[in-house]
């Protein structure tokens, strides 16, 4: 069953989901503290109506994020989500969030992409 749902967006991102894939792009120089990760959830959860999906999530707009915002992605990111790649820059911050995959242990098995393609293809097991 394909679906394709109308782009949703707020301040901080566009999500969408098309293939069974949600798609999840980060607009660009986005700060994220807690408020603003509890709302980018929050959406994404409503946009799914129950219905859990891989996640591509481009990550390349995003400029800083605290790390109470950083906790609570990490937490309830996952909720509703088979598995996640994310879509980065090759720079300091794709190391830091490959650093800090590794010691936060997302509950959905997630991986660091700089390949759209590869994102996908990752994600592709788990519609």
């Amino acid at each position: 069953m394909k679906k394709v749902c109308t782009i949703q967006d707020n301040e901080f991102a566009q999500f969408w989901i098309h293939n069974e894939i949600l798609f999840f792009k980060y607009k660009p120089n986005v700060v994220i503290n807690l408020a603003a990760a509890q709302r980018i959830v929050a959406d994404r959860i409503q946009l799914q109506n129950e219905m859990a999906y891989p996640v591509f999530c481009d990550i390349r707009g995003i400029v800083d994020s605290d790390k109470a915002a950083r906790d609570y992605l990490a937490q309830s990111g996952s909720i509703l989500t088979k598995a996640v790649s994310l879509v980065g820059h090759q720079s300091v911050s794709l190391s830091m969030t490959s650093f800090y995959l590794k010691i936060c242990k997302p509950s959905v098995p997630t991986k660091i992409f700089t390949d759209e393609v590869a994102a996908l293809v990752f994600l592709e097991k788990y519609v």
